[in-house]
C-alpha cells in the first residue's frame, strides 16, 4: 500500500466521526466519585480539619458530597459552589481567584449566582479530559482546601487515567 493510501485509509474514521450528530465524553463513575470525596475527606480529617467534600462531574451535576462530623453547616453551598465553578471554567478556583479580583476584566463573573473563586475547587483530568471536579470546604485555609482536593483526586489517579 502507498504511504497516500495508508493517510488517506487513517483519515476515513475521523471524516466519519465528524459527521456524526452525537459526541462522546467520559464522565465518572459514582464508585470513583464517593472514593475520591472519601480519600479527600480522610486527608483532611488526619490534618485535624473537618470539611466538606464535593465531586462534580463534567457538567457539573452533584454526583456526591460527605461531611465530615463537625464540619460548619455552610460546607455543603461552598464545597458544592467551589466544584461547579472549576468545571464550569475548566480551570482550578485558586487561579479564579487572582483572575477575578477587582478591577480586572474579569471581575463581574464573582457575582453570578454559584460562582466562587476561591481556593479549594480542583478540575479532575482523565486521559488529557476533564472529567469533572472536587470542592473542599472548611480546612483553616484555601491552600489547606486545595491539599485535600488534590489528595483526593491522588486517591482514584490510576482508576481515571485510560
Amino acid at each position: 500500500m502507498s504511504p497516500f493510501l495508508a493517510l488517506a485509509a487513517l483519515a476515513l474514521p475521523v471524516q466519519a466521526q465528524d459527521d456524526s450528530p452525537y459526541v462522546t465524553v467520559q464522565v465518572l463513575k459514582p464508585e470513583i466519585a464517593v472514593q475520591m470525596a472519601q480519600a479527600a475527606m480522610t486527608h483532611c480529617r488526619d490534618e485535624g480539619y473537618q470539611v466538606g467534600v464535593s465531586v462534580v462531574d463534567r457538567f457539573g451535576t452533584l454526583q456526591v458530597f460527605v461531611k465530615d462530623r463537625y464540619a460548619g453547616l455552610h460546607v455543603q453551598e461552598t464545597s458544592f459552589r467551589k466544584a461547579w465553578t472549576a468545571v464550569s471554567f475548566r480551570t482550578d478556583t485558586h487561579t479564579l481567584d487572582s483572575q477575578m479580583q477587582a478591577g480586572s476584566d474579569a471581575a463581574g463573573l464573582r457575582h453570578l449566582s454559584q460562582v466562587l473563586p476561591v481556593g479549594g475547587g480542583v478540575v479532575v483530568e482523565g486521559g488529557g479530559q476533564m472529567v469533572g471536579a472536587i470542592g473542599i470546604s472548611g480546612a483553616p485555609s484555601p491552600e489547606l482546601d486545595v491539599a485535600c482536593a488534590e489528595a483526593g483526586i491522588e486517591a482514584v489517579v490510576d482508576a481515571i487515567a485510560f
